[in-house]
């Protein structure tokens, strides 16, 4: 089964960050038969040394989309999914780290499971490195677990899933909703009886930290909780009930001080 993978890099990335990020991806136990990565505006000169360097090296590996101007994750993995050649994607932010098997074990479970278009896994979040792990973030692994669970919470973990590109752009593909892109396209395959599953298994170390919690509050991010909800309502993924409750929770972690939205993301909503 030949697959792609889709990876978006803007200027702030810190070269180091993604030197690890590819490095897990030429190293997998089963490689995969293309890397796109999409420059999301222009990079700064170190970024593009290290690309040039890995394009040099895997001349027939990488595939690079250079965008005019910074789009955003959303708009950005809309376009590189369009230029992916393989019908099975899988996703990999450019700081994150896969574990060495990653690859081989979903595609496996793909090949066995030919009903599942969207599989995920766990990720095993860290601060100083990898083999210092702080939390893993678990979610549900059965199809009626995940629907259940995405009426609240988003049912996968974005770096670790692995999906059909036809079933993506079946459902709309990834449509601009600042920070929700990939919750929104969730619901709406979930929405339309796309089989999901995870892999109960850590398959990607992610970097946490302040950062990550500092990006994920604030006025304007409790706006585009509110604006998800409002879409997940109309088109009747959830009720009533259900939009109000989760303004009410979400929302309210949103415009939390970062120290205890940090508190709540690792004491609470992790294991």
């Amino acid at each position: 089964m030949n697959f792609s993978v889709l990876m978006s890099v803007y200027f702030k990335e810190k070269p180091e960050f993604l030197k690890e990020s590819i490095e897990s991806l030429v190293s997998q136990t089963l490689k995969p038969d293309e890397i796109v990565i999409v420059l999301d505006g222009k990079l700064t000169d170190e970024l593009y040394r290290l690309l040039d360097e890995y394009k040099n090296a895997y001349p027939d590996l990488f595939k690079y989309v250079q965008l005019e101007q910074n789009m955003g994750l959303g708009k950005a993995l809309e376009i590189g999914i369009k230029e992916c050649r393989y019908d099975v994607i899988a996703r990999m932010d450019s700081d994150d780290i896969c574990h060495p098997e990653r690859f081989e074990k979903q595609i496996n479970f793909l090949k066995n499971n030919p009903d599942v278009k969207v599989l995920g896994s766990w990720i095993a979040e860290f601060e100083e490195g990898p083999d210092k792990i702080e939390s893993i973030r678990k979610v549900p692994s059965t199809y009626e677990e995940i629907r259940e669970y995405a009426k609240t919470r988003c049912p996968l973990n974005h770096m670790t899933v692995v999906y059909y590109k036809e079933a993506v752009l079946k459902a709309g593909s990834y449509q601009t909703l600042m920070w929700n892109e990939d919750y929104f396209l969730w619901g709406r395959m979930l929405n339309s009886n796309i089989k999901f599953m995870n892999i109960p298994e850590a398959l990607v170390y992610a970097r946490a930290g302040a950062d990550m919690f500092n990006r994920r509050g604030g006025l304007k991010y409790f706006n585009k909780e509110v604006e998800l909800q409002k879409k997940f309502l109309k088109m009747q993924f959830i009720d009533k009930q259900t939009f109000i409750k989760n303004v009410i929770t979400r929302g309210t972690v949103r415009i939390l001080p970062n120290s205890i939205r940090g508190f709540i993301y690792k004491k609470l909503l992790r294991r």
